[in-house]
């Protein structure tokens, strides 16, 4: 690690590269942008060599004609003032890389008539299989054929949702890597470096939104409502890729992502507290992530607004580490579950509505689960990003636990345990998911009897007091008429 944090220090009496890095500084003195990765150089305008004054030692020897130019090359960077991400330049590197197309050539285009009309019959036709697998009713109040970029555009509240709590941490340890004597000064400072930390974030989620936005099939693809609420959305073009080399006929992939798609909706639309249980889950999570200063240090110190594809790969080693606590663990292990468990019920209840009408839905149940089961690139790159891997590890775990309550206590029964979080089995249940079903099942049963048998002994202690209390009335009455 440099002794300059963030790469800043006083520039070399003669450049190391020549008259190339003479076009850097107003004298011919400065730093080459190898040395320099802002670019500033010259003489200082604050004075003296550097010493005790902290803006020397951050800018080395600066000329004030060039102060202009440096801060307006950093343009977008240091302008931002939002929060911890910026999401204007988050959304605009999404849409360039929606627009660059995917790697097997694909370029995004606009949704077509037929399109849409197919879709709109897909979701149709899905809740209506829906129904007689699930008693959750329809959840999709309309459904709508989505582009790649309309993907980018609709879900980008959802992922502020997600990743601006862990960017809030990346900000705050951005102030604590400043050099002590620095501390007293560093007002303006620490504004600048967050807005460099929210151009870093903003450059790496739009580049990680613009790959996923090429793979995935629908608005609930990471096991959360990244959409607006009731709306099931495809995305024809990339359901066209997935089903390539399958082997199975284009109309049963169609459909059995449909499925998909509408079940979540059934789910997210009709348990209320779902959705904040889940980003609950991956912000209390977020809580226990610890920041790696010294990466944090080398990646700001790296920074140079000329080279966009190294302010990319900045955050890409990763510098989140989860706290190896019992709290971080149990944080662990709740979001996990909870992913698991979302996940298994859809892969439960959509094949139980689409094995009696798809021949392929046993494969196509089977692709699925692999796909979620190792993720993709971009899925690896939010788990860089943000220290988290938004995948069901035990998604088989669970989707036998729902398969296993359904023969015991049936749809209905099944589907009641998500009334509360707390009816909900835990990660110990899906070690044993028979032992969970027969087990509730004892408890439940005891608990009527139990309810039963209060409710009568209530009953019993009643009637003698009525009984009592009649014939005192009774005397009382008598008492008054003889009086």
């Amino acid at each position: 690690m440099s002794d300059h944090p963030f790469g800043f220090g006083v520039p070399p009496e003669e450049p190391e590269d020549g008259d190339e890095g003479k076009k850097q500084g107003g004298d011919g003195s400065g730093q080459g942008p190898a040395d320099n990765p802002f670019g500033f150089g010259g003489v200082n305008p604050f004075g003296g060599a550097g010493g005790d004054n902290p803006f020397a030692a951050m800018f080395g020897s600066l000329n004030p004609n060039d102060l202009g130019a440096a801060f307006q090359q950093l343009g977008q960077m240091l302008s931002y003032e939002g929060g911890p991400v910026n999401w204007d330049m988050a959304k605009d590197i999404a849409r360039q890389t929606v627009a660059q197309g995917t790697p097997d050539g694909v370029k995004d285009a606009s949704v077509g008539p037929a399109e849409r009309s197919w879709v709109s019959e897909a979701i149709r036709l899905a809740d209506l299989w829906l129904d007689g697998a699930t008693s959750l009713p329809s959840g999709s109040g309309s459904a709508v054929a989505w582009s790649r970029a309309e993907w980018v555009e609709a879900t980008l509240p959802a992922w502020k949702e997600l990743v601006d709590p862990v960017a809030e941490r990346v900000g705050a340890a951005m102030g604590d890597v400043l050099p002590e004597e620095m501390q007293a000064m560093s007002g303006p400072l620490l504004g600048m470096m967050r807005s460099m930390g929210g151009a870093m974030f903003g450059s790496q989620i739009g580049q990680a939104l613009g790959t996923l936005a090429g793979e995935v099939v629908g608005s609930t693809d990471v096991s959360l409502p990244l959409g607006p609420a009731g709306k099931a959305a495809l995305l024809p073009a990339n359901i066209a890729a997935f089903g390539e080399g399958l082997g199975v006929p284009q109309e049963e992939v169609r459909l059995y992502l449909a499925l998909r798609e509408a079940a979540h909706q059934r789910l997210f639309a009709h348990v209320p507290w779902l959705r904040a249980h889940l980003f609950g889950a991956v912000e209390g999570y977020a809580r226990g992530i610890k920041v790696d200063t010294a990466k944090l240090e080398d990646a700001v110190g790296q920074l140079d607004p000329s080279n966009p594809e190294a302010m990319q790969e900045a955050l890409a080693q990763g510098m989140f580490q989860p706290e190896d606590t019992p709290e971080q663990k149990a944080a662990l292990a709740r979001l996990e579950t909870a992913l698991a468990l979302v996940e298994g019920w859809v892969d439960a209840v959509v094949h139980a509505a689409a094995a009696p009408h798809l021949p392929s839905a046993a494969a196509l149940r089977e692709t699925l689960r692999r796909r979620r089961a190792t993720g993709g690139p971009a899925e690896q790159t939010f788990a860089t990003l943000i220290g988290l891997e938004l995948r069901p590890r035990r998604l088989r775990d669970a989707s036998r636990l729902w398969a296993s309550l359904t023969d015991a206590r049936g749809v209905d029964g099944r589907d009641g345990l998500w009334e509360h979080p707390d009816m909900l089995p835990t990660a110990e249940d899906l070690d044993d998911p028979d032992g969970f079903v027969h087990r509730e099942t004892a408890d439940f049963s005891e608990l009527d009897k139990m309810l039963g048998e209060a409710a009568e002994k209530r009953l019993t202690k009643d009637e003698p007091k009525k009984t009592d209390e009649a014939p005192g009335a009774s005397d009382e009455t008598k008492d008054d008429e003889g009086k």
